[in-house]
């Protein structure tokens, strides 16, 4: 059964407030979290996923305050990530309203916490991120909201990622990440077809049709974007309508 496509608001947070940058850097304001999460529901957003972008950096917890206001105003499920380390950390944001909580940095630095937090909550619930890189032409792991290189490649740690219990992989190519350029196609396609679990493509959306090839050229059974979203770029009913049209099958149209 092929899985329907899911369409993915991101909120990037950063001191309470909705960002966007280009590249991982360039960060400008986009407007209140809450404001945006309803206007996204009202518009047919599939899911919502909230990354707190500077916790890990400044050694903090993600907003779990913000995270419960956004969780009651919704009803799609809700991924929250940044600065998660612990099934505890993990615990805090569920009982704030999350439905799915992302790992990322503490993942690479601590593999076995995604067994821990798949045993603890199911596989469901875990949602690996990967921020990619390109070194020396090879796709390489970046940790620390896009800041630190790591030798780890890409589709090994995917690989690992799978047998440790992930449910899910939210993979970001930092090279498209708001070029508005179009997805990572190749990187995106080779991880997606490798893995048996659902891998949500990220970086670089600008146009309705960068959806519509991303989903026809790769396996990724969703697709994230932020700021075409947040300034009104790209009309979600108006997006899930040309994919629709185009003949892919959406969610909720």
């Amino acid at each position: 059964m092929t899985l329907k496509k899911r369409i993915i608001p991101c909120l990037d947070i950063k001191g309470g407030q909705t960002v966007k940058g280009i590249n991982f850097v360039d960060i400008r304001s986009a407007g209140d979290p809450v404001a945006l999460a309803k206007r996204y529901v009202e518009e047919g957003a599939d899911e919502l996923v909230f990354l707190d972008i500077t916790a890990t950096v400044e050694g903090r917890k993600a907003f779990a305050v913000l995270v419960g206001e956004i969780a009651y105003e919704i009803n799609i499920p809700f991924t929250v990530g940044g600065g998660v380390s612990s099934v505890e950390d993990a615990s805090t944001l569920v009982n704030a309203g999350a439905d799915k909580v992302s790992i990322k940095s503490a993942a690479v630095k601590r593999p076995k916490l995604i067994y821990e937090m798949a045993q603890e909550f199911g596989s469901q619930f875990v949602v690996v991120a990967i921020d990619a890189g390109l070194i020396s032409g090879e796709w390489k792991v970046f940790v620390k909201g896009g800041r630190e290189a790591t030798h780890i490649d890409v589709h090994q740690w995917a690989k690992e990622v799978e047998k440790l219990g992930a449910g899910e992989i939210l993979l970001t190519s930092m090279a498209h990440d708001g070029t508005k350029s179009g997805f990572a196609i190749d990187l995106t396609n080779k991880m997606a077809a490798n893995l048996n679990l659902p891998v949500i493509a990220s970086g670089g959306a600008g146009t309705v049709r960068h959806f519509k090839e991303v989903f026809e050229k790769t396996k990724a059974t969703g697709a994230l974007a932020a700021s075409v979203f947040h300034f009104g770029e790209i009309a979600i009913p108006e997006l899930k309508k040309f994919l629709k049209n185009q003949g892919l099958e959406v969610r909720n149209t």
